[in-house]
């Protein structure tokens, strides 16, 4: 299976889970044993790769700005292309520029995904039980790209993808292992940085770039 088969499975899960009008939002990246895959939670109508419309990649965050903040303070995002993504409106992005900033995600080495892929119209809470159905497809999502190491962003996916309770605030730069099919990888877990979790950016980013330097 690769990562384009998987769209077909995700798409079924967005009809269950999603917003009729909207489309799954995938992922995006180096997807061939990149440095790093970060896994958020699920998308929203706010990216602009949902719509039915939109021909281009639908990869996480296309036309937003706040998530893009954390890949420039990380150094994982050239200085051009994040100051194109904070002086344009969402509704601006164009499938080409979409294309150019996942290049620039790819030269970076790491991978965008989220563990739910149905996009929702807003950010309202899933409950576990829908994320669940979605952790066999990240889990082969993993084996595809063979990351080497995965962040976790937030409580709720930690908990799931580790199969135990996590608290961000305790786990700071701990080094959780986990076999899927045979193979170890490495997880940690961060807090989450966009949405309500804006407030702990900062904390997401020392974190991160702990974990880089520790690659």
């Amino acid at each position: 299976m690769n990562l384009k088969e998987l769209e077909k499975e995700y798409d079924k899960l967005q009809i269950k889970y999603g917003a009729k009008e909207l489309d799954s939002i995938y992922n995006g990246g180096c997807s061939n044993n990149p440095n790093i895959c970060f896994v958020f939670m699920n998308p929203t109508g706010r990216s602009i790769a949902s719509s039915k419309n939109w021909k281009g990649i639908k990869s996480p965050w296309i036309g937003t700005k706040n998530t893009w903040d954390l890949f420039y303070e990380l150094n994982l995002l050239d200085k051009d292309i994040y100051q194109k993504i904070k002086a344009i409106k969402g509704k601006d992005w164009t499938e080409e520029f979409a294309k150019e900033v996942y290049k620039d995600v790819e030269e970076h080495k790491y991978f965008i995904t989220n563990l739910g892929k149905c996009t929702q119209i807003d950010a309202r809470a899933l409950p576990d039980e829908v994320y669940k159905e979605y952790l066999y497809l990240l889990e082969k999502e993993f084996e595809i790209i063979n990351p080497k190491v995965i962040i976790l962003f937030g409580n709720q996916v930690s908990s799931i993808v580790l199969n135990e309770k996590i608290n961000v605030s305790k786990v700071r730069k701990a080094l959780f292992e986990r076999k899927i099919n045979g193979k170890k990888y490495k997880f940690y877990s961060v807090y989450y940085p966009v949405g309500n979790g804006r407030f702990n950016i900062s904390k997401s980013i020392e974190d991160i770039k702990w974990i880089m330097n520790n690659l």
